[in-house]
């Protein structure tokens, strides 16, 4: 893995930046139901887990920008080491992701929200796992307190690594993934 720092940059700058007109990609690495949400104007969107980071190279020109985001900067900067590891050092992360250029007040394309966003869903997991587990260990057995033990350990690994295994499982299921359209993918036709 590259141990460089990933370049960054503002939600502002990079607003600066394709107001500008410079030659630059700009993928959204998020859920399609996240993106249909609301996205930024000129984002393409390839989900994370469908990256194919050795097609998308292929049409890629050396030394153009690749601006990277995703809804607050772990699957962008996910993404980013993915093209790293495969030679591409021209990958910017933008800092805090949809979220930040959101709060700041900047353009979005809003469509119409079916999902809830992928980090409530993974908290309404957890939440319901700890506390199903929390209350079969008072009232069944004490071994139930082993259910929170397992996902309060979950989300210590999750915090240290900023890989959330609940998150990638959730973005899987059918209803992050439907949208009736498949013009995000990057492999070539």
């Amino acid at each position: 893995m590259n141990q460089t720092a990933i370049s960054s940059i503002s939600p502002a700058a990079l607003l600066a930046v394709l107001q500008a007109g410079e030659t630059h990609e700009f993928l959204d690495v998020r859920t399609p139901p996240e993106y249909a949400s609301a996205h930024v104007p000129g984002a393409r969107l390839i989900p994370l887990d469908e990256l194919n980071v050795e097609a998308f190279l292929a049409g890629h020109k050396p030394g153009t920008p690749v601006y990277v985001l995703c809804q607050s900067g772990g699957r962008a900067a996910r993404a980013i080491e993915l093209f790293e590891r495969a030679g591409c050092e021209d990958c910017i992360l933008v800092e805090g992701g949809t979220q930040a250029w959101m709060d700041a007040g900047l353009p979005v394309h809003r469509g119409v929200r079916t999902v809830l966003p992928l980090m409530r869903q993974v908290q309404i997991v957890v939440g319901s796992l700890s506390a199903l587990g929390a209350a079969l260990a008072l009232l069944v057995s004490p071994w139930f307190a082993i259910l929170p033990l397992f996902i309060g350990c979950g989300l210590l690994f999750a915090g240290i690594t900023g890989a959330c295994g609940m998150a990638l499982l959730l973005a899987r299921m059918p209803w992050n993934r439907a949208l009736g359209q498949s013009s995000h993918c990057c492999t070539p036709e």
